[in-house]
């Protein structure tokens, strides 16, 4: 069974349960302690109203809170089916499912608490830029499979001609300085056009900021925005080789976007088929993820953050 006491001093499998090192997930487990113990008061029963006192009963399969990090770091990371990690923590696959959706609530307030969550409010986001000065930005959609639904309708609204598979997709905004996740659009359905979220989300930018784009987004041009995009071939013609020098010198800044999109999806629960039907979940596991890269790349960028 494992536990935190049992990986700790093993990097190597702690690095590959949760994408962290130890240092990182020490540093992590902090604030996770006191947002578990905010959880625990909140969702506890008066004392006058229990029939036995507080840590009565049987003993938890997750005994410690870095024994209840690791657990659902080890989910989002590894993204192994119920059964498997319900095995592999010593309890039933139902108290696992119950884990978690508890643990992944924590875990984002967690991250929330330590300001590594990208910005969800489209309106709010150009202010939250300006005042940290941030103005070197990229724009990508990102899209995650899904299963087949059982529904015909549905079925066609989530499947995407891009993929040839039935997914669903977010737009992210990345400081392409930091590489740190800066905005996560909602979550849609993959036959929703990169573009048309932008357009009915209208996410706002510092004005005179640059915005690294791609063709996807052909025709997105927010005001007071310096946009670059590479030049598209026009149909039987070649570009010159002035066009095709800007394209690579674009090409050159944008892939930062690829980089922290491949960064997110170290957490398979994103990159995976993802399988859990329960609403709105699709859309937590990816805040996230984005929170967990946010939170690695902020420890790394630190030299003294680095695992002795």
């Amino acid at each position: 069974m494992f536990t935190y006491d049992k990986v700790k001093n093993r990097p190597r499998l702690l690095l590959a349960m949760t994408g962290l090192v130890r240092t990182e997930f020490e540093e992590l487990l902090i604030p996770f302690q006191v947002t578990w113990e905010a959880y625990v008061e909140a969702h506890s029963l008066p004392e006058q109203d229990r029939q036995r006192r507080t840590g009565a009963g049987r003993k938890p399969a997750l005994c410690t809170t870095a024994d209840k990090l690791l657990f659902i770091l080890f989910y989002v990371k590894t993204y192994p089916l119920q059964e498997i990690i319900a095995f592999s923590f010593g309890m039933s696959q139902g108290q696992a499912c119950y884990w978690i959706h508890v643990l992944s609530d924590v875990l984002r307030q967690t991250l929330a608490s330590m300001e590594q969550l990208p910005e969800r409010n489209p309106a709010q986001l150009g202010a939250n830029l300006a005042e940290n000065g941030e103005t070197i930005l990229g724009i990508d959609g990102t899209e995650r499979r899904i299963q087949r639904p059982k529904d015909d309708l549905e079925q066609q609204t989530y499947y995407s001609g891009k993929k040839r598979a039935h997914t669903v997709k977010n737009n992210v905004v990345v400081n392409l300085v930091s590489r740190q996740v800066k905005y996560l659009s909602g979550t849609y359905e993959g036959k929703k056009h990169d573009k048309k979220i932008c357009d009915e989300e209208e996410p706002t930018f510092p004005e005179g900021s640059t915005l690294y784009k791609d063709t996807g987004f052909q025709g997105y041009e927010p005001s007071g925005v310096n946009t670059m995009q590479p030049k598209k071939k026009p149909r039987g013609q070649d570009l010159s080789p002035e066009d095709r020098q800007r394209n690579s010198e674009i090409s050159t800044v944008r892939i930062v976007v690829e980089h922290v999109i491949s960064g997110i999806k170290r957490c398979r629960i994103v990159k995976d088929v993802f399988r859990n039907t329960k609403d709105g979940f699709d859309d937590v596991v990816m805040e996230i993820a984005c929170g967990l890269h946010n939170f690695r790349t902020a420890c790394r960028s630190n030299p003294e953050a680095a695992d002795p």
